[in-house]
């Protein structure tokens, strides 16, 4: 969902509901009715709850997530995390295609070619950016 949506995150979950323990562990952490990636996976990692899971409990609270780890939403300069300092080598090149569903580049899968790679989560989606690979699905629903 866009800015454009802010304050009808829930409308993209028909019927859901929210367990109260998540709930108010949502609650807690955010700041400012904003939650961060990093903060919504450490939930996920401390609860048990999928990451999928963390984002739908905030959609539904009206809480914006924010600050994507790979640079591609909640953050004031984006154009700072996408541009590649240098095209991507052939092997990391082979690995982002051979990691492709449906065409787009799953954010699971960047994270896991960024630390095969030992890259910084941002050169992933620097290198995609370069080659037009789309990332799709995000782990916690954003996109």
């Amino acid at each position: 969902m866009t800015h454009l949506d802010t304050g009808n995150y829930a409308a993209k979950h028909s019927d859901a509901t929210i367990p109260e323990e998540l709930k108010q562990k949502v609650i807690k952490v955010a700041e400012n009715q904003r939650l961060s990636c990093t903060k919504a996976h450490q939930l996920a990692l401390e609860t048990g709850f999928s990451p999928a899971e963390v984002g739908r409990a905030a959609d539904l609270l009206e809480i914006r997530l924010s600050g994507c780890q790979l640079g591609l939403f909640g953050h004031s300069r984006k154009k700072e995390f996408t541009e590649a300092k240098s095209p991507p080598s052939q092997e990391l090149q082979e690995a982002l295609n051979n990691a492709l569903k449906d065409q787009s580049l799953p954010c699971l899968e960047a994270w896991q070619i960024a630390d095969r790679f030992n890259l910084k989560k941002t050169e992933i989606t620097a290198a995609c950016e370069t080659l037009k690979i789309k990332i799709s699905p995000c782990q916690l629903g954003v996109f």
